[in-house]
């Protein structure tokens, strides 16, 4: 038994005339007769009473109607998913990802996605960068949105999304808390609050590297979460050198100040795997941002 079958016995029963159904069917009389005839032969009853005046639907005929109706209702469901799934409107996507997007274009980008892929289910994961790589080389996670690492793997896709300028968050109520941009060498006696180097290393190395040129080696005291930090500074427990893009973190008591002399950037990249022809993947990647700087 085929579709064919299943077509012709529900344009029949709703009709009850051959003619006319075959008509429905885009069919001439015979190719409809005959698939009714192989189906009752094969399912071994009487599917409709002919008459020369009436077609009539058996009890039988009913019943292999309404199973013929979802056999052919799944069928147009199946067609409709698949065609939704190639075409990018449905299916899943995870998104590993660090802390600097969630304070830019993160949200944005998932609102717009979100839109436009309805029937999409979008998992979130926030990682590090050396765990969010790893996953999406391994496949378990699809797009990474991660610092620039040290080295990035063949399989891997990249590309820069944002430059964050490294900025001085302080306690407002600090003697140098002034409008402008500040000096910070004048900040080399202040304890600095950052992440432990091996949560972060490209910010560490960022931050050290940027009071070394400034002629002073900074007090490091750790923490892990940028809004731990940015809620220590508002304490009055130090200072901290943090990605521009933080400054969404409106804390009451922090005043962020941009630096004087030589910039130090932070760069934001996405990842995904080369081989990945999943049209949700693209349909991201599209909307991120090319390069964003703050």
């Amino acid at each position: 038994m085929e579709i064919r079958h299943l077509r012709c016995l529900v344009a029949v029963a709703e009709e009850l005339h051959f003619g006319r159904a075959a008509q429905r069917l885009n069919l001439s009389q015979p190719p409809v007769s005959l698939a009714i005839k192989e189906m009752e032969e094969e399912l071994g009853v009487t599917l409709f009473e002919r008459t020369s005046r009436r077609i009539a639907i058996t009890r039988a005929g009913d019943e292999a109607l309404r199973d013929a109706r979802a056999v052919l209702l799944g069928m147009d469901t199946l067609r409709r998913r698949a065609q939704e799934a190639a075409a990018g409107l449905m299916g899943s996507i995870s998104i590993g990802f660090i802390s600097l997007p969630a304070y830019s274009f993160l949200p944005r980008v998932l609102r717009q996605f979100s839109d436009e892929n309805e029937r999409a289910e979008i998992a979130l994961w926030e990682g590090t960068t050396d765990q969010i790589i790893g996953d999406v080389e391994s496949g378990r996670l699809d797009v990474g949105l991660v610092l620039q690492p040290s080295s990035m793997p063949a399989s891997l896709g990249s590309r820069l999304v944002q430059k964050d300028a490294l900025i001085l968050a302080m306690p407002e109520a600090h003697p140098l808390a002034r409008p402008g941009s500040i000096a910070l060498e004048k900040f080399s006696g202040e304890r600095f609050l950052g992440f432990e180097r091996h949560f972060g290393p490209q910010v560490f190395d960022a931050i050290v590297a940027t009071c070394m040129r400034r002629g002073f080696s900074p007090r490091l005291f750790p923490a892990r979460q940028m809004h731990t930090i940015v809620s220590l500074v508002s304490g009055g427990l130090g200072v901290a050198l943090v990605p521009a893009c933080v400054k969404a973190l409106h804390r009451e008591g922090v005043a962020y100040r941009s630096l004087k002399g030589e910039k130090t950037y932070i760069d934001t990249l996405a990842v995904w795997r080369k081989a990945d022809d999943s049209p949700l993947v693209r349909a991201l990647l599209a909307l991120l941002p090319t390069l964003s700087s703050v």
